[in-house]
């Protein structure tokens, strides 16, 4: 934290314009170094950059100065708007690394300074890290729910709803001899953890959606060799991102397609043609082709023939009939034609459908750690209804605590440093 990071925060180069960010306790001496001056806090200024060395103009661009602890990271920051060639940034870049305190910044490391400076929680990092990742309006509309709070504000309000019931469970504790203390405080408290329950149960029913549109809804196209499975995903994808070929096993491993339908995030997965065999590598595709039909939300079971499939839920599990140009198909099935096209239409439209039961009003919990969190803190607000704790003020007391600390793992108002590998992991350079 005592270091000074920069980065590239804009796209890949070249570009039209890039941005150079900075932030840190010597991001004004770096502005001073490239264009001999600090502009006005928040006001983006014309300036010339030149190497502090030997005056030679950089480029020309835009500098902006922002002081902390008003700034994204709560530190000094400042931004550079230049022109997006791969030359003028490594020279810019150059000038930096010769300056003391100076380093490239890691992956996410601005937002994780604004994190650990209280500028953002740990939920809207999280909701910040989903949509740079949105690919579809769903997912855009969810993360930016989550990136301005909305799953913070409803737990902070819970959780102070908890540190008010373990304030009075405390009272009745340390002063049960005092007379303005009512007797009957743990039923209260009882009363109020239940009704705290009903309300964070709600939020979980969604949870499992919530999840699923983030990380997508995933269709496994599985059957014998040979059966199009490869030409379906081509077909749905409409690009060659299989290899087609009469010789069986050609597919070895998982191929994966993400579609947008309607909003809503697909990934198609090919698999391997599920067969007996001797051979290692395809006896390992049809294990791995086992595992992703038994993962997924939705598995579509292809057969180029009459041989009856079963399948154990038929809403999750559909039965496709495929080359129905070469053959008749008896009435009642499901069957397509990749190379007509028959059948196509129907098959994306049922897809949308089952998939856009995921769309609607966006989720406030999206993630895995969160909703267990929150099942965390149910599990102890529901055991103060235990009769082994609901005469002991010491073990009742532990459980709220142990809840209202569940709850402050969502935003990081506890255990904050257990997760931030986890969520930075995946954030890119200059976020």
């Amino acid at each position: 934290m005592n270091d000074t990071i920069y980065a590239l925060s804009s796209g890949r180069l070249p570009a039209a314009i890039a941005v150079i960010r900075i932030s840190g306790p010597k991001a004004s001496e770096g502005l001073m170094a490239l264009t001999g001056k600090v502009p006005e806090p928040r006001k983006a200024a014309y300036a010339v950059f030149r190497n502090p060395d030997s005056r030679e103009t950089l480029d020309d661009g835009l500098a902006v100065w922002v002081p902390g602890p008003k700034s994204e990271t709560g530190e000094d920051m400042a931004e550079l708007h230049i022109h997006g060639g791969r030359a003028i940034v490594s020279s810019i870049f150059s000038v930096f690394g010769k300056i003391a305190g100076f380093r490239p910044a890691g992956p996410g490391e601005f937002t994780k300074r604004a994190l650990l400076n209280g500028k953002i929680d740990v939920a809207r990092v999280e909701g910040l890290g989903d949509l740079i990742a949105a690919e579809t309006e769903t997912q855009r509309r969810q993360a930016v729910l989550q990136f301005r709070g909305g799953l913070s504000k409803k737990v902070e309000a819970w959780r102070e709803k908890l540190l008010s019931i373990q304030a009075e469970v405390t009272a009745a504790i340390d002063f049960s001899d005092e007379g303005d203390v009512p007797k009957d405080l743990l039923h209260s408290a009882r009363n109020a953890a239940a009704s705290l329950v009903a309300e964070i149960r709600i939020a979980l029913r969604d949870a499992k959606r919530g999840e699923r549109l983030r990380e997508g809804f995933m269709v496994a196209i599985a059957g014998a060799p040979n059966v199009g499975k490869s030409t379906l995903i081509n077909c749905l994808a409409e690009r060659e991102v299989a290899i087609v070929s009469d010789i069986p096993g050609t597919t070895r491993d998982v191929i994966e397609v993400a579609l947008d339908l309607n909003g809503v995030p697909v990934v198609l997965t090919d698999t391997a043609g599920i067969r007996e065999t001797s051979d290692p590598v395809e006896l390992e595709g049809v294990k791995r082709a086992r595992a992703r039909a038994e993962a997924a939300d939705l598995v579509l079971w292809l057969a180029d023939d009459d041989r009856e499939i079963r399948v154990k839920d038929p809403a999750r599990e559909w039965v496709i009939r495929t080359k129905s140009d070469l053959r008749s198909v008896p009435p009642g099935e499901f069957a397509i034609s990749a190379k007509t096209g028959a059948g196509m239409s129907a098959l994306i439209a049922r897809l949308a459908e089952v998939a856009g039961k995921l769309a609607g009003e966006p989720a406030l919990v999206t993630h895995a750690r969160q909703r267990q969190a929150l099942e965390a803190a149910v599990t102890h607000l529901v055991a103060l209804s235990n009769p082994a704790i609901s005469g002991r003020e010491e073990l009742f007391a532990e459980e709220l605590r142990c809840a209202a600390d569940a709850l402050g793992r969502i935003t990081g108002k506890i255990g904050i440093e257990d997760v931030l590998g986890e969520i930075f992991k995946n954030f890119c350079v200059g976020k």
